[in-house]
């Protein structure tokens, strides 16, 4: 049983998401001034992706309701309507616990898929509730940030997994 083993790595585990919070409204303009302004916008949704990690791996430690944290946090901090991104993690966070068993099986190409899907899923219902209050749709920018998350999730899967291993999380 899991409750019988002794749980590790709860501090890494916070500070892998409150590093994706920062690196979420890290001002990239700001470090590469060159660069035109398209191109700033072309970040990927680091907190979705660090938590569809942990979910993924350590389903019954991140979940729902701390997808729904990272999400009220992630819009404290970017000064959007609170709750839009509360919904969206919530629910990629649900959808990566419930499939969480057969998604360690797959090859990570087709964990990379499932990641692009979550992203867009995220992505739109951010989308949605903007429309809702009357702002604007977005740049195509947005949908490239969704297909980046997903190129590099095989990258961050390893690097993750090796920080896992290095502090044994648990």
């Amino acid at each position: 049983m899991t409750g019988d083993r002794p749980r590790h790595g709860g501090a890494v585990i916070l500070v892998s998401l409150i590093i994706a919070l920062m690196l979420t409204i890290l001002p990239v303009a700001q470090a590469v001034e060159d660069l035109p302004p398209w191109l700033t916008n072309l970040r990927p949704e680091w907190t979705a992706l660090i938590l569809l990690y942990w979910s993924l791996n350590l389903p019954d430690r991140v979940g729902v309701g701390c997808g729904w944290l990272l999400g009220l946090f992630q819009d404290a901090l970017l000064g959007t309507l609170l709750g839009q991104h509360a919904l969206a993690f919530a629910i990629i966070a649900y959808l990566a616990v419930r499939l969480h068993q057969h998604l360690r099986l797959v090859p990570l190409w087709q964990q990379a898929f499932f990641v692009f899907t979550m992203l867009l899923i995220a992505q739109l219902i951010v989308f949605w509730v903007n429309g809702l209050i009357g702002r604007p749709s977005p740049d195509w920018q947005a949908w490239a940030a969704v297909l980046l998350g997903a190129l590099l999730w095989p990258a961050l899967f390893h690097f993750m997994s090796a920080i896992r291993r290095r502090f044994q999380v648990q």
